[in-house]
Formats: C-alpha cells, structure tokens, sequence
C-alpha cells in the first residue's frame, strides 16, 4: 500500500544532516526524494568515514554509514550549481516537485537564482523549506551554524554532564549530534502541515528552520524552569531536575536507572526493595521533599543498590510494575528483544555493499505503513534516470550534459 505521502515530490539540495534527515523521514512516508548532490564529492558527509558500509566480501565500500544513516529512500542526482546551465536543470526540476528542502547559508542559492522568491514565480505552490543554524532573519542569519555550536550555545550542554564538582564534572554534548536531528524532525513536522495548508488554499510557503531556535524549544522543562524563577538550571548529571528517584544507580555488577516518577511508584519500589522506612522517612514521603533532600535519598539509595546485580534489580523492579531499564550499549540495544520483535533493524539491497543494515522508522501506521523502497544511493546513481523521466531529455542531451561537466 502506497505511504501517506506518496503523491508528493521533493528536491532535496541539503547535505549532511538536519535537512538530509527531514528528507528520509518524508522519503519513508512515501514520498519521491530526488536529492541534488556535487559531481566528484557529493553531499559531504559522504566522506564522514571510516566506517564505512562493507561489500559482501567484507571489505570497505566507498559509502560512509554516515551518510547511509539519513539518506534511505532517495534517487541521487549530481548537478554543478556553479554553472548556469546547472542551475536551469535545478530550476526545471523545481518545477515538477511540491517540496524543496536547503540548507545554505542565507542568501547562497539566491546567488544562483534559486531561492525562494525565484523559485515561487515558477511554482506558486511550492513548499521551500531552508533549514540553517540562525535562520533568515536576527544578527546571526549569515553565520554558519553547527550541531556542536548550538549544543553549546543554545544552553544545552550546561545541563547535560556530571556536576562539576564530581569527577568528570563540566559541559557535555549528546552522543549524537540531538540538535540536527530535532531540526529535520520539526522540518519534517512543518512541511507536512505545510502539505496540509497547500491542500486547501493551493498555495506554497518558504519555511524558515534554524538550530538555535529548535535548541531552545527542546530545552523543554528546562526552560520553563527557568522562565519561571529566575533561577538557572545546572548539570545534574544522570539525575533529574524535578523528579527523585530519576536517576542511575551503581548495582553490584554495573548501573541501572529507576525512573519513580510519582510518589505511589516510589513506594512500590521501596516495598520490593525491603527499604520501606524510606517512604515513611518525612524528608522522603513526597516528590517535592524528596527533590528538596536529593543528596540524603540518593546518599541511602546508593547502599540499597549495591546489595544485587543489575540483572536481579531488573527483574524485581519489572515484576512489581516499577519502571526501571539496564544501560545498553549499542550492540545490546539492537539485542533488545522488544528491539527485535518491533523489527527496528532492517536491510536492503544496496549497489556496492550487498545487504546493508540500517534503523527503520519509529513511524507506525495500521492504513499506510512506512515501506522501504531505495537503500542510501550511491552518488550520481540515478542522473540518467532523472534527467530522462522526470526533464525529458534524450541521450544526446545527457550525454552532452556529462561532457561539459554540468551533471
């Protein structure tokens, strides 16, 4: 059954990550995906490697797993948007699609005439989608902007990492680049209810993404905590700012996490951790007082969990009802069995690299399921292709094409 979005193109100019990301998840909603890459290199993460995706002898293929990461579901054209006659084949191809999706910096594809308002005097319901680091307005619109900078500057890191008065205390960043892919995640979100508005008005909009703007939307409670008195939040570590016990915990054999996140939860825990003064203690019967005497529970906690394995505690906590999780490494989490049950781990033909495994879509749907039709292309797979079907052009004329290197 056709996805949800299969009657929708798109033209997707962006590389590496946050824009790349809006275009898979749209790609695995069905819609047709031509992504616009530079002859010789292409998009730039493709050379974010090792590792890279290995051929069914094992060796290296010359595909990143970086770039395999965000790319599923595309057709791989290259053009030179640096020439004239390159930019006309963008124009055309801007033409036949509903959505374009960039990640320039400000101004750069007006340069070439290919932005918004150029792009809208041929298609008048186009959806263009710029996802940048500052957006297109403020004092910052022409800076470039990294994940890396705007985990930093859009305050996230000073909330994420160990106090700094613990060891290994100070500033941490995600363990994936969180921010670019929060910003595919509300393009993604944006051009879909942009779909929606095109529906019933036939008209287009620039969308305008930025990282810093998503950093500081996603700082969440965060924020509002802040927002709300003045005071700003630091680094807790693995402990939460509003919730205890929310946290990690040493086992005698390694951690678990137990996330209590009410009072009858924690009493439940207590009970079937033969700790029950502990709910009864004044300092500890209600979240707020448990959040205001953090050091003195956790302080107790710490010698509750030290007395069985992680294992046991898992399987206590699991059959009283008490929410609670052992800390995967990446391998174990793909061991999971509700891992494996929901089929998170898929493969797929690919040109180079034989059966290439990648992660599937967390989209469920019971009408119009997710399906995976096109593996992460390899570069310029599908010029020909495009250039034929979708502009119409002979042989001659693509042939002529590669030979002045505009394609």
């Amino acid at each position: 059954m056709a996805g949800p979005l299969s009657h929708i193109k798109v033209l997707d100019l962006s590389r590496v990550l946050a824009a790349p990301w809006a275009g898979q998840n749209l790609a695995d909603l069905g819609a047709q995906v031509i992504k616009v890459e530079r002859p010789g290199g292409g998009d730039d993460s493709r050379a974010f490697g090792p590792p890279w995706l290995k051929d069914p002898q094992g060796a290296d293929t010359k595909e990143s797993a970086y770039f395999a990461a965000a790319n599923r579901g595309k057709k791989s054209i290259t053009v030179n948007l640096s020439r004239p006659e390159g930019q006309e084949l963008v124009r055309k191809l801007a033409a036949e699609v509903d959505v374009l999706l960039e990640n320039y910096k400000f101004g750069d594809l007006a340069r070439y005439g290919l932005g918004y308002e150029d792009l809208r005097k041929i298609n008048p319901g186009l959806i263009y989608c710029s996802v940048t680091g500052f957006g297109q307005t403020g004092p910052y619109r022409e800076r470039p902007g990294y994940d890396f900078m705007v985990q930093g500057m859009g305050g996230l890191m000073s909330i994420t990492g160990e106090r700094d008065d613990l060891p290994g205390g100070g500033p941490q960043r995600v363990g994936v680049p969180i921010v670019d892919i929060m910003t595919g995640m509300y393009a993604s979100i944006a051009v879909c209810a942009a779909i929606a508005h095109r529906a019933e008005t036939g008209v287009g909009q620039h969308l305008d993404l930025a990282l810093l703007d998503t950093q500081a939307a996603f700082l969440a409670n965060q924020a509002m905590n802040y927002l709300a008195t003045g005071e700003v939040p630091g680094r807790l570590g693995n402990a939460h700012p509003n919730i205890v016990p929310y946290q990690t915990f040493r086992t005698s054999d390694g951690d678990i996490i137990l996330a209590c996140g009410n009072d009858n939860l924690f009493n439940k825990f207590c009970e079937v951790a033969g700790c029950q003064a502990l709910a009864q203690d004044p300092r500890f019967v209600t979240n707020a007082k448990r959040v205001e005497n953090r050091e003195e529970i956790t302080a107790q906690l710490n010698a509750v969990f030290a007395r069985r394995t992680t294992r046991e505690w898992v399987e206590m906590l699991e059959a009283a009802g008490v929410p609670n999780g052992p800390i995967n490494n990446i391998a174990q989490v793909f061991e999971e069995p509700q891992i494996v049950a929901r089929g998170v781990k898929i493969e797929m033909d690919h040109p180079t690299a034989g059966k290439v495994p990648l992660v599937a879509s967390p989209m469920r749907f019971s009408a119009t399921p997710v399906a995976y039709k096109l593996p992460p292309p390899t570069l310029g797979q599908h010029t020909d292709e495009i250039l034929r079907d979708v502009l119409q052009l002979d042989a001659v004329e693509i042939a002529r094409l590669r030979s002045e290197k505009i394609v």
